[in-house]
């Protein structure tokens, strides 16, 4: 695990190189031209950055192992910088909204953009869609959702600024042949990019929400089946758990066993969780073993009776 988290903290510190340089490309162009929406997308690439920064704090704290201060690990560190990238995805939204409308209400400004400094915007694309795929896919094989959540963002930069390019390219043509009509086009091409920045961010807070609300991990009748197929088990109730299945899953469950001693029980949970673990795996299972004659019907919390 140590492995993982160090090839993580790599992953965030080249691809926080790549973006000082793309959001510094993105200035000096803007200023250059005199284009403020090329300059508010380079703003907007600052919070690339501040999401790499972001990651390499919250990959430091975000060992499963657990300790005397985190018994149960500390994954959920990694989920809330997951929620601060989701975060940061909002205010790109707004700045979308924001930037729409102060284009409808006050015009089009007066840009001078010439071929080479669309060329170098080309080159700067290049770069965000690298990060973008490169984050994706070490962030899958690594199975690291501040990668994913991260490469997320960086796409919905690649959008906006394919969005900036498009209308720059829109006020290039029509300073040339005349056209105020091409002036707005990078308006028109905004509003899509910003439904896409909230998809984007609601995605990123439906997959780490599960982690810091205790949401159910696994359907208690899908433990209880399993369970039962373990000679021995009577019966299986109050099942509860918790995580996100396929990265850490923990769950509580109360048994009543076939038993008339401890080692018997105890063999019998053992197999129980075996079973759960190569099923669900990685997982944690923690099993109250209840009297023979106890009886419950009730699977688990909120269940009816079966």
């Amino acid at each position: 695990m140590g492995d993982r988290r160090a090839r993580v903290c790599q992953v965030l510190v080249v691809t926080l190189v790549l973006n000082l340089c793309v959001m510094a490309l993105k200035g000096f162009v803007g200023l250059l031209t005199g284009s403020l929406s090329l300059q508010a997308d380079a703003l907007h690439s600052v919070t690339d950055s501040a999401n790499n920064v972001l990651g390499l704090i919250s990959n430091s704290f975000a060992s499963p192992e657990p300790d005397r201060e985190h018994p149960y690990g500390h994954q959920k560190f990694e989920a809330l910088g997951a929620l601060g990238i989701a975060a940061f995805l909002g205010i790109a939204c707004f700045e979308v909204i924001q930037r729409i409308v102060e284009r409808l209400v006050d015009g089009a400004s007066p840009v001078q953009v010439t071929g080479w400094e669309l060329w170098i915007l080309l080159g700067v694309l290049g770069i965000n869609i690298f990060v973008a795929f490169y984050e994706r896919h070490i962030g899958q094989k690594l199975d690291s959702p501040i990668l994913i959540a991260d490469a997320r963002h960086t796409m919905s930069d690649v959008w906006i600024s394919i969005a900036v390019i498009g209308g720059l390219v829109g006020i290039w043509q029509g300073n040339r042949l005349g056209m105020s009509a091409l002036l707005w086009l990078d308006v028109l091409l905004a509003v899509p990019v910003a439904i896409l920045v909230f998809r984007s961010g609601w995605g990123v807070l439906r997959e780490n929400l599960p982690w810091l609300v205790d949401e159910i991990a696994i359907a208690p009748e899908a433990i209880d089946a399993i369970a039962m197929q373990v000679p021995g088990v009577i019966n299986c109730h109050d099942i509860a758990s918790r995580g996100v299945l396929g990265r850490q899953v923990f769950v509580e469950m109360h048994m009543v066993v076939a038993a008339r001693d401890v080692e018997t029980a105890h063999e019998i949970t053992e197999r129980v969780e075996a079973l759960l673990e190569e099923r669900f795996g990685p997982i944690r299972v923690s099993i109250h073993v209840e009297p023979p004659a106890y009886k419950s019907d009730h699977i688990g919390f909120g269940e009816s009776a079966h």
